[in-house]
């Protein structure tokens, strides 16, 4: 739990052809989660994109993001968006920029396919990882040296946390509520949503161990 009375900044990078979900549903937990905190406004939560033009999700969803690599403020937490990933895992200063923020945030998450993209950003050195099912794979046989748990919702290694697919960011984003605020607010946050909270995760406690010896 981060203990500061200013809000906690809370980036979510998306790109062409991101998922919906992906970068809606955390949104949609973090807000919630404001309305319901005693703390006015608890999270400042906000959608990053490559530069300022409008982005066009899966679907053609169209997006305007409030910020973007260059302009955000600091944050404490980013949320990489999964979707059509592979041409975004070419962009050299996307990738620079994942690798920045990354020694600078509390924590480093992603959603889906987003986990391609810390991957080569080398944000999943030494951790275990976890993405969408149908993409488990692809992801072996580019990351050889990153082991893949299955069948959970999110893996958690110490400053970095990766979910499965899709509506599985949703999961994560609660289970990060609760670490960043209470367990409480995150229960209030999935039952004002209507959404299933199984919470049903893997942390990575050799990695954590490691963290608390050093």
């Amino acid at each position: 739990m981060l203990n500061k009375k200013s809000p906690i900044n809370i980036g979510i990078y998306l790109y062409e052809n991101a998922e919906v979900l992906d970068f809606s549903g955390p949104f949609e937990v973090f807000s919630t989660a404001n309305r319901l905190s005693h703390i006015e406004q608890q999270f400042n939560v906000f959608l990053i994109a490559e530069d300022d033009s409008h982005v066009l999700a899966r679907g053609g969803f169209c997006v305007s993001p409030k910020y973007n690599i260059r302009n955000h403020p600091p944050l404490e937490l980013l949320i990489v968006s999964g979707g059509v990933h592979e041409a975004e895992m070419q962009k050299v200063h996307v990738i620079d920029w994942l690798q920045q923020q990354a020694l600078n945030v509390s924590i480093t998450a992603s959603v889906c396919t987003g986990a391609f993209l810390l991957a080569q950003a080398g944000i999943l050195k030494g951790c275990k990882a976890t993405t969408h099912w149908r993409d488990i794979q692809q992801f072996k046989q580019m990351f050889t040296t990153i082991p893949i748990v299955e069948n959970v919702s999110w893996v958690e290694n110490h400053r970095v946390i990766t979910s499965a697919g899709i509506s599985a960011g949703i999961d994560m984003s609660l289970h990060l509520l609760s670490k960043l605020s209470n367990q409480q607010l995150a229960l209030s946050t999935a039952k004002q949503m209507e959404f299933q909270w199984n919470n049903t995760g893997f942390s990575n406690q050799a990695l954590e161990q490691q963290h608390v010896a050093t």
